[in-house]
């Protein structure tokens, strides 16, 4: 499935790469386990990096040297490496102290590019894409968290590679970067040495399928039970967008159409009606509906239906009858194929994920799904 996004080529979740419902037996049958010995992460740091980024992967491997229930196994030596000496700001103000420059850095089994947004500082990320860039051939795996794929991909390295990064910055990454192919609904992608993550926490869950790759998959289980996180969590970003935005011109009949389509969402919208509501005639009105918002009429009444739905969802306790009667579907059960051929996961499961009114998770729901 292809979707154009201006001039740049956005294209949705393949079969062929690490499917984000299933990902760690993708990556277990695409390579062997790896050797035993300790594998030497090397974690980069700057200013302006998101902090969750680094921690989450970072606590990830520490759990994962013990899960021998007092018996530690030396699986991972991280490093910190910072750009230059001294101590490192992220985002949220808390203060890194680096364990290494990345001008006596040893040599690593892993390096990892966290996101935040000091990576767009140009002096900062010519300086990441350059090590990274004498680092490549010495290095087994080259990973991306969240828009850390803006220092992974700046230098070339990633040209003619699939990757992912954060969902709010697919559409920018796949502009800045056209000879990537970014998949936005993707938790995380591996293509060949190269490994990238979704948005933030997505990081932990590439983490949890790099050790399922190299110490295989009950190593991988014991450390996402003790994180209390799912080893394989359900659906997409996707799930986690925010609900469709356009902007349009002042005066635009498109908008005011659109506007009229979102709140009558329960009528049945044909393109011959959209177009006579806008005046334009129905191969007029679909070419430049698609110039303004890069996809059909229909998809676009689609994704404001289901934004619709969820913001129902989480704020209400309606049913699913009622959800799909309201806005525009026949039936529930067209609605939920909908919903879960978008999102990843079930009208139910949504709700239950994101619901306003009831944020508690019973301890038993994560212990059952690891």
């Amino acid at each position: 499935m292809h979707r154009a996004v201006g001039r740049t080529k956005v294209v949705a979740a393949r079969a062929t790469r690490l499917d984000p419902l299933h990902p760690t037996r993708v990556i277990t049958a695409m390579s062997s386990l790896a050797s035993n010995r300790v594998k030497r992460i090397g974690m980069l740091g700057f200013d302006g990096v998101a902090a969750i980024d680094m921690t989450g992967m970072l606590e990830a491997f520490h759990v994962a040297n013990d899960t021998e229930r007092g018996a530690p196994v030396s699986r991972y030596a991280t490093q910190i490496v910072g750009l230059r000496g001294g101590p490192f700001v992220a985002e949220s103000g808390v203060r890194f102290l680096p364990d290494i420059t990345i001008d006596a850095a040893p040599e690593f089994d892993t390096i990892v590019v966290p996101g935040g947004s000091g990576l767009q500082q140009p002096q900062t990320n010519a300086k990441v894409a350059g090590w990274l860039r004498e680092r490549v051939d010495g290095t087994r795996r080259m990973v991306s968290i969240c828009t850390g794929l803006y220092g992974l991909a700046a230098d070339g390295l990633m040209d003619g590679r699939r990757a992912t990064t954060h969902w709010d910055h697919a559409v920018d990454a796949a502009q800045r970067f056209p000879r990537v192919t970014i998949e936005p609904d993707a938790i995380f992608v591996k293509d060949g040495p190269f490994y990238s993550s979704g948005g933030m926490t997505a990081g932990i869950d590439l983490a949890l399928a790099l050790i399922d790759e190299d110490h295989g998959a009950s190593v991988a289980l014991a450390t996402a039970r003790r994180m209390v996180v799912y080893m394989q969590r359900s659906g997409g970003q996707q799930q986690y967008s925010e609900p469709l935005r356009f902007e349009t011109r002042v005066g635009d009949r498109l908008a005011d159409l659109v506007n009229e389509m979102a709140g009558h969402l329960d009528q049945d919208w044909t393109v011959d009606e959209m177009a006579e509501r806008a005046r334009l005639g129905v191969r007029h009105f679909t070419r430049r509906f698609r110039a303004l918002f890069d996809e059909s009429p229909a998809a676009y009444l689609e994704r404001l239906r289901l934004d619709e739905a969820r913001t129902r969802l989480a704020s209400g306790t309606e049913g699913m009858d009622g959800i799909a009667s309201a806005i525009g579907f026949r039936n529930s059960d067209a609605f939920r194929r909908a919903f879960e051929r978008r999102f990843g996961v079930t009208p139910s499961t949504y709700r239950r994920r994101f619901r306003f009114d009831d944020l508690s998770v019973p301890a038993r729901s994560l212990s059952a799904a690891a």
